[in-house]
């Protein structure tokens, strides 16, 4: 059987809003505290914990007061090749660009 693990943007979302809410309450911080931390308005960030949705800006803002900024790292990293053959095989690929909207 083949499990299929879909979610979208906003799953992920309040995934990341949960383990953030999660991280706060294990230094025992309350919202106010970590939005004053973080520098970001209380609003802002009672509205990230409820909805997930928050500027990238913010987040980083977040993080870093969380001491997770280092997390973020991982997001769109390039690919890692093992062998020269897979460079080189690479380097052989037509590049394609976009179509333009017009």
């Amino acid at each position: 059987m083949i499990a299929f693990n879909i979610s979208t943007p906003k799953d992920i979302a309040l995934q990341i809003a949960a383990r953030v809410k999660a991280r706060r309450l294990e230094l025992d911080l309350t919202q106010e505290g970590l939005a004053a931390r973080a520098g970001v308005k209380f609003s802002t960030y009672r509205r990230f914990e409820q909805t997930g949705e928050i500027s990238l800006k913010c987040l980083l803002q977040v993080g870093f007061a969380l001491n997770a900024l280092s997390e973020f790292d991982a997001l769109f990293v390039q690919k890692q090749y093992q062998t020269l053959d897979d460079v080189l095989n690479e380097q052989n690929v037509t590049r394609k660009r976009g179509k333009k909207n017009i």
